[in-house]
């Protein structure tokens, strides 16, 4: 078992852990919570040695194999498989003995080598990565491209695979979802169901908490407590420690207060059926969440629209892609992702747009956004259509080399002269004090944006869209840099935003608690889905055996 036991731990001047004690046992999967900050990713650093306690003892067993995912992007001309073989340490090590076993020249010895070699599982190794990479979200045809061609986040997802292949008794998954859409999410949670060893993991999405885990451990005020169950056991058993404390009571009755419109909402639309089912059982945690939240790094709302057009928009057979490279020949064709698309966006709505990985979602987004523009057919905006746009990558609407101030006195000066008022006067005092509101404050206002972390920007990136004041919000994966508590800020100020919202986010919990309808975008076309998300989630398992049946047939 992992013993901590008295275990001081610093960075810098600052101090982790204080004089702590956990205990961890054998097979237990574990949530490792807390604000961001609070010594998540350097407990992490304490158990696989790159750090070490100030004070105490921290023991896991010695034979314990370790495994974590790497975080550095590997540049390399592997092709994905073999990249993600080279995981499994066993195996390359038996590899190497084998190798130096024939040069020797030594009979025994070689026999041994054999026999380690059959042991690793070198005969269906390369099945048991082929099957990883495709569980992530890669195609057959992927399988043998070069590592290097593959963009950042599918870099990440074979590190995810690599890791996995090593054979390991503690794996430590720090925020593995982030890179995921909802299709490999929930293979990877099939996958660690079926783990045998012991999982530490941080993560900041609570369905995935919930599915895996049977024991959290939260820090807060760098001491460690562990909870039987899981986020949403730990969750209620939290509320009602807090319930027990006069000033908790007094922050929560003024949370919930704030909460009432978002309950009422959804107890006015139980006629959806399994749609309203979900969301009766959201219901059931609202007032939960207030404890939460008043843990957030921030809480915020939208201001009312200054106007709701009705359609915002309507698209008559739409057809989205991508238009030729620069450098294509002539006659060269656009990449059609999906065609003859007739679908109307009205006042009021919360659209989920769902999909299997490269189906087309983010491109439909960006379409609407007015970042693509659409190869054929017509997208008809209403009068006064104002969106604002959340993209999946923050770096596609921030400038690095810019700071806050100036990214907001950019969007004052485009807004003024398109004719529109934001939420506060475009002084910079007045920017000043609203990027104050978003945890922007003092010298961080200067700060430039690409040296602040995935939190930071999606933070300025919710205080720009906030300060539109937009009727039409398109959120493109809002939530991977978001904590739990902000993530539960995040669906209560769209619940309580008048104007309408599409969301993309393999977030689970987000889109129950947000969204009324779902469209699914799927095999070039988009159509209503009727079904809730357990439907879907089956839905996705059985398009990606559909897929890889078609791949092999073609192959």
């Amino acid at each position: 078992m992992i013993i901590l036991k008295n275990v001081t731990l610093r960075r810098g001047t600052k101090v982790l852990l204080d004089n702590t004690s956990v205990t961890i046992n054998p097979g237990e999967t574990v949530g490792l919570v807390g604000r961001n900050g609070a010594g998540k990713s350097s407990l992490f650093g304490l158990l696989d040695g790159s750090l070490h306690e100030d004070a105490g003892e921290c023991s896991i067993p010695s034979q314990w194999r370790m495994a974590q995912v790497a975080q550095d992007m590997p540049e390399t001309e592997q092709s994905a498989t073999e990249f993600v073989i080279e995981g499994d340490t066993v195996l390359v090590a038996a590899q190497a003995e084998v190798q130096a076993a024939e040069e020797s020249g030594d009979g025994m010895r070689m026999g041994n080598a054999y026999m380690a070699l059959h042991d690793a599982g070198a005969h269906d190794a390369e099945a048991r990565a082929r099957a990883m990479i495709l569980g992530l979200g890669f195609k057959i045809s992927e399988l043998d491209n070069p590592v290097s061609t593959f963009s950042g986040g599918w870099r990440m997802r074979l590190q995810l695979a690599r890791a996995l292949m090593c054979p390991s008794d503690l794996l430590l998954l720090d925020e593995p979802t982030n890179h995921l859409d909802l299709d490999a999410l929930v293979w990877l949670e099939a996958w660690l169901k079926r783990y045998a060893g012991t999982v530490l993991v941080i993560s900041h999405d609570r369905e995935f908490l919930d599915s895996i885990t049977r024991v959290t451990v939260h820090i807060e005020n760098a001491k460690l407590q562990r909870y039987s169950g899981n986020y949403s056991a730990f969750e209620d058993l939290r509320a009602e420690q807090m319930l027990l404390q006069q000033a908790a009571m007094a922050k929560q009755a003024e949370k919930i207060a704030h909460l009432q419109k978002f309950i009422d909402r959804f107890k006015a639309k139980a006629s959806k059926a399994k749609q309203a089912q979900s969301r009766v059982k959201a219901l059931e945690r609202m007032e939960k969440i207030a404890p939460v939240l008043t843990d957030a790094e921030f809480t915020f709302e939208f201001q009312e629209p200054v106007n709701l057009p009705n359609p915002m928009l309507v698209m008559q057979k739409v057809a989205i892609g991508y238009p030729p490279p620069e450098d294509a020949p002539a006659d060269a064709s656009p990449t059609v992702i999906a065609r003859n698309i007739s679908r109307s966006v009205h006042a009021g709505q919360r659209i989920g747009i769902l999909g299997a990985n490269g189906q087309g979602k983010s491109t439909l987004v960006k379409t609407i956004a007015r970042a693509l523009t659409p190869l054929s057919g017509e997208v008809v905006e209403g009068r006064g259509l104002n969106i604002g746009y959340f993209a999946q990558q923050e770096l596609d609407v921030l400038r690095p080399a810019d700071s806050p101030m100036e990214h907001m006195i950019d969007l004052a000066k485009e807004t003024i002269a398109a004719g529109r008022s934001g939420w506060v006067s475009a002084r910079e005092q007045d920017l000043r004090n609203f990027l104050g509101s978003f945890n922007f404050s003092g010298d961080m206002v200067k700060q430039a944006v690409g040296t602040m972390s995935g939190g930071e920007k999606a933070r300025l990136v919710l205080c720009m869209i906030v300060w539109q004041r937009p009727n039409l919000l398109l959120l493109d994966e809002p939530t991977n840099h978001l904590d739990l508590s902000t993530r539960e800020a995040l669906g209560v100020a769209l619940n309580e935003f008048e104007g309408t919202v599409m969301l993309v986010s393999h977030d689970r919990a987000l889109l129950r608690a947000v969204c009324d309808e779902f469209w699914l975008v799927s095999r070039g076309g988009i159509k209503p889905f009727d079904g809730d998300l357990e439907d879907y989630q089956r839905y996705l398992l059985d398009e990606a055996k559909r897929v890889r049946d078609a791949e092999r047939k073609s192959a």
